[in-house]
Parts: C-alpha cells; structure tokens; sequence
C-alpha cells in the first residue's frame, strides 16, 4: 500500500492513502482504520478517516513524531492483510420538496429534469459513507450521480432544520444538527443522524452503505413523532 506522512502541527500525523475520491482509496482507507482499531499504538488518542487520509492525534509527551512515523510505518505492512467486514445498509426514508425541500425545484431546473425525475435519481444509487465531519454525524456521501449535481448557494442559510437532505456539486449529505449552510436542500428525513445519547453518537460510520426512500408528507409526520418518542 503506498501512503506517505506530514506532520499536522505537533500532536498529529497526517496518514496520505491516496490523492483521489474513489472506491479503491476508501477501501484503503477502511483498511488502515480497521488496523489502528485492532492493534492501537500505545501513543495514539485518536484517528480520524477522511476521504484520502487518516488523521493520527498522538501525545508528544510520549513520542515523537519520527517515532511515530516508523512504528506507524512497521503497523501499516499488516493493512493489506485486513479483511473488512461487509458494509452496514441504512435507509433512510425523506419526504422530498415543500417545506421540507425548499430549493428541489431549483436543482430540477438547474439540470433540466423535473422534480419527480431529480427524486427518482436521488433514490435510484447507493451511497457510501466516506467520512463523518462539518457537523456532529454529518455524513459525506460518495455515489451521487451528476445529472442532478448543482452548485452551493450564493448566500447560505442562516439555519437550517435538523435531518435535511442537501445537494452540494456532486455530493449529497444530511444535516444532522440544525446549522447554518449553503447547501440546496431538497428533502428531510425523520430519522435522527446524531445521537449525543448513545456510546457511538453517529448513526452513521465511514463505510456505511446509505439508500435513500421517498416517503409522503403523512408519513414522515408519522415516522417524526416515533422517533420523537423513542429519544425522549
């Protein structure tokens, strides 16, 4: 596996698996996650997958960062060795358009396509979890097709609602928190990303598979008020 190191100020090491967004470099990704899981070096206080890196937080008190560097170097030999389990699906049900997708109209527009067709694509594709960040839980997705990317917008909202379906270039996320942001939003899904109550506070993890399911306006208000009663 090729990587190379820098450093990222005195406390951590920035581990570079790759220099493009693709299946391959996540699944190294995964890999060197799954190894630092299993076989943690005594020095590290965390790590942190993004979409071509790992981010290593280590205490200088303990080690140094050439140090780190070779035992981290000696640890990573072992990562092509690892076998990841198969991906988790979650789907995620969002009413799409109205109140709970405000700018739908604007992405069907950009694209030329109508509302029902920028619907049909967004549900059509599975997407994968490359990296949890921005927000508490806020997953990017990967897997978007881009016949219904569209461009952030000029001003972002101040704020928007908690669980909102968003489209930004060609990528695709939701909002866990209610936050401010310039993404086009055009559903809302009922269903709770972030879970400050639980051991794991993210519904989602980096490697997740994600699957999006149209619901009515009835029916999110039905699944809400469970979801509602269920984190009381």
């Amino acid at each position: 596996m090729d990587y190379s190191f820098s450093p990222l100020g005195d406390q951590t090491i920035i581990l570079e698996i790759g220099n493009e967004i693709n299946e391959e470099t996540h699944h190294r990704v995964r890999a060197v996650t799954a190894l630092l899981e299993t076989d943690p070096p005594q020095w590290m206080s965390e790590f942190i997958p993004a979409f071509t890196t790992v981010s290593i937080v280590y205490s200088p008190l303990q080690v140094s960062y050439e140090e780190a560097k070779l035992e981290l170097a000696a640890l990573l030999k072992n990562a092509s060795e690892i076998t990841l389990p198969p991906p988790r699906t979650i789907e995620l049900p969002v009413c799409y358009g109205g109140d709970h997708g405000p700018d739908l109209e604007y992405v069907a527009r950009h694209n030329g396509l109508s509302a029902e067709e920028v619907i049909a694509i967004h549900t059509g594709a599975s997407y994968t979890v490359h990296m949890i960040g921005f927000a508490p839980g806020f997953p990017y997705l990967g897997g978007m097709s881009e016949k219904i990317a569209a461009p952030r917008k000029v001003s972002p909202r101040v704020t928007i609602p908690e669980r909102s379906v968003g489209i930004a270039g060609n990528q695709t996320g939701v909002y866990p928190i209610s936050t401010p942001g310039g993404w086009q939003l055009i559903g809302r899904t009922p269903t709770r990303l972030f879970l400050p109550d639980h051991e794991i506070p993210s519904l989602l993890s980096t490697g997740d598979t994600v699957v999006f399911r149209q619901i009515t306006a009835d029916e999110y208000q039905t699944l809400e008020e469970k979801e509602n009663a269920y984190h009381t």
